[in-house]
């Protein structure tokens, strides 16, 4: 589970503090600070094959995109800061980004073509905060990857099976498509990427 740290602090504040304490991960919920637990290893293979997978397909298709190390998203509208499992962010624009340079951290939905959330057990944030404040933010595509079936029943289904959650901004919303087993993964973002829901499951086990 999430621990939460109860003073409220700022962004400036969080930024200036919790980023040295690389021995664990934090993040901002809303002026609260948040630490996040350690991934497991299943965790932890499945972010890195949809890292590599998303890397392929942006080689492929000469796009000027990167997946940082370590960087935080802030949505302009709150205090907040988030440490997505795989970011992808477009290059050209970072010039256009106040907080780049001294704090790695974006808030323009232009200089993020993606974000994936590989689910884990505090499941809330990426189906309920992070969707919200992704798509204010105006973000093109966010992935849930609920490889290990943990979300609730309505995002996920009765009994619980491993879910992709796809989520493509129309006017102003997400769209969402689910995707299980065998099925094509449909991205806005990578039309032609060829890769199934299974094969990232599999990359867990």
């Amino acid at each position: 589970m999430t621990q939460s740290l109860s003073k409220l602090i700022t962004f400036d504040e969080f930024v200036a503090k919790y980023p040295e304490q690389t021995e664990k991960r934090y993040e901002l919920h809303d002026g609260v600070v948040v630490e996040t637990p350690q991934p497991t290893g299943d965790h932890e293979e499945v972010t890195g094959f949809l890292a590599f997978e998303i890397t392929r397909e942006c080689i492929h298709l000469n796009l000027p995109y990167f997946i940082p190390k370590t960087a935080l998203v802030k949505p302009p509208e709150n205090e907040s800061a988030y440490s997505p499992d795989v970011l992808l962010l477009n290059r050209p624009n970072l010039v256009n980004e106040p907080l780049w340079k001294k704090e790695s951290t974006v808030i323009q939905s232009s200089s993020i073509p993606l974000i994936i959330e590989v689910v884990s057990t505090n499941w809330r944030d990426d189906y309920l905060k992070k969707y919200a404040d992704y798509e204010e933010v105006g973000i093109p595509e966010y992935w849930i990857v609920d490889y290990a079936g943990l979300g609730g029943r309505e995002f996920i289904g009765n009994p619980k099976q491993p879910t992709i959650l796809v989520c493509a901004l129309e006017d102003g919303e997400y769209r969402v498509s689910k995707f299980r087993g065998n099925n094509r993964i449909e991205s806005v973002i990578f039309p032609d990427l060829s890769l199934t829901a299974q094969q990232i499951f599999n990359a867990g086990y």
